[in-house]
C-alpha cells in the first residue's frame, strides 16, 4: 500500500470518527433536554399532565354501544 493511500485512509477514518462524535453529542444534548423536561414535569404538581405524558393514548377515544 502506498503512502498516499495510507494517508487518505487514515484521514477518512478521522473524519468518520469526528462525524460519529458530533452525532453522539447532538443525541446526548437532546436526551439531556428531554430528561430535564421530564424532571420539571415530575416536580410540578400537575398530576393530570404527568399522566397524559406517561400514557398519551388514554382518554382520547370513547367506545359507545347503544
Amino acid at each position: 500500500m502506498g503512502i498516499a493511500l495510507m494517508s487518505m485512509s487514515l484521514n477518512q477514518g478521522k473524519v468518520q470518527q469526528q462525524a460519529s462524535l458530533s452525532v453522539m453529542k447532538i443525541a446526548m444534548g437532546k436526551a439531556k433536554e428531554q430528561g430535564e423536561a421530564v424532571k420539571e414535569l415530575i416536580n410540578s404538581s400537575n398530576v393530570k399532565a404527568l399522566q397524559q405524558a406517561a400514557q398519551p393514548h388514554l382518554g382520547r377515544n370513547i367506545d359507545l354501544k347503544l
